[in-house]
């Protein structure tokens, strides 16, 4: 998988997750993906403060980018 396909299948990892993110009033943005292993994000919203976000980016974030894209190594969510 070449970059662009990374990019595109976190992306489509993000639109799945989103709609849970912004039941609870937050949201998620892509900040960058660092050599195609590191995904940056930033969680926003009631996302940002929530006390269970670690366990969100973790359990809910990560494994869905892992699913679409196996060869991101972690996902770190970049504080506003």
């Amino acid at each position: 998988m070449n970059s662009e396909e990374i990019r595109q299948n976190v992306v489509k990892a993000l639109d799945e997750i989103r709609p849970f993110l912004e039941n609870d009033g937050g949201n998620i943005n892509l900040i960058a993906i660092e050599n195609d292993e590191v995904v940056k994000v930033q969680l926003v919203g009631a996302c940002s403060s929530c006390s269970v976000n670690q366990m969100t980016l973790k359990s809910g974030v990560e494994m869905t980018i892992k699913k679409y894209a196996p060869q991101i190594l972690s996902v770190i969510n970049i504080e506003a």
